[in-house]
């Protein structure tokens, strides 16, 4: 997907208050923007990184400026979590997942479940439904993706909320989106949250299909680029 605002180059100096970053400009001049994921990005927020700033051109904005991505030993890493779920939308419609090819209908945020909203319902003709559930994570070690960097109640909630979909008859898919292009495979953070990683593992013992897909993130654009072996 392309990135249509403009982005300005900065440096890091903190993220605090989980929705706060200030940074330097190339200019010299400080300033105060928008931090779009409430993980604790572990591993992204050295203070001294460069750092993409969105210019979202709305001054009705507190904060105008959204941190788009960070540079982490010269591999660049989306945080911004409001975009995995559009650009797993636009590639399952492109037929550039091909696991996830041949429906006839896709919808967003679709009502399901428990008070919840599957992040995308492929649907046929014939009523053959599958949820898709898409996490974004920038944790790595080493080349191997990790989720989550914080405790999850609300993971483990939708992990259910999938299994639930397989017992009825229909597909669902945990679909991990790797904000960054180097690492080779996933698999669930077990030291940060050994209930998710149970959950997850559970999950997949049940049906529910486990893909991770890493991402290259570019000054303009980010887009899936490959699919990762999991090792649950």
């Amino acid at each position: 997907m392309k990135i249509e605002q403009p982005l300005v180059e900065a440096t890091l100096v903190k993220r605090y208050k989980r929705f706060l970053t200030d940074v330097i400009l190339q200019d010299g001049s400080e300033l105060t923007a928008h931090c779009p994921n409430t993980g604790s990005l572990l591993g992204c927020k050295d203070e001294g990184s460069r750092v993409w700033l969105r210019d979202t051109q709305n001054d009705k904005r507190k904060y105008r400026m959204s941190w788009q991505a960070i540079e982490v030993n010269g591999t660049w890493v989306n945080v911004d979590t409001g975009l995995p779920n559009e650009e797993v939308y636009t590639a399952i419609c492109e037929g550039r997942v091909p696991k996830l090819a041949g429906y006839d209908s896709a919808k967003r945020e679709v009502k399901y479940g428990v008070n919840s909203r599957i992040d995308v319902l492929l649907q046929n003709e014939s009523g053959e439904k599958c949820y898709v559930e898409v996490k974004n994570t920038t944790l790595v070690n080493g080349d191997v993706a990790l989720f989550p960097d914080a405790v999850t109640e609300r993971g483990r909630k939708h992990l259910g909320e999938l299994v639930n979909e397989v017992k009825a008859g229909n597909r669902a898919v945990q679909f991990f989106f790797v904000s960054r292009n180097d690492v080779t495979s996933f698999r669930p953070a077990d030291d940060i949250d050994p209930k998710y990683a149970a959950a997850l593992r559970e999950a997949a013992a049940a049906g529910v299909e486990v893909m991770a897909w890493s991402v290259d993130v570019e000054r303009e654009s980010i887009a899936l680029c490959k699919e990762l072996t999991v090792e649950l």
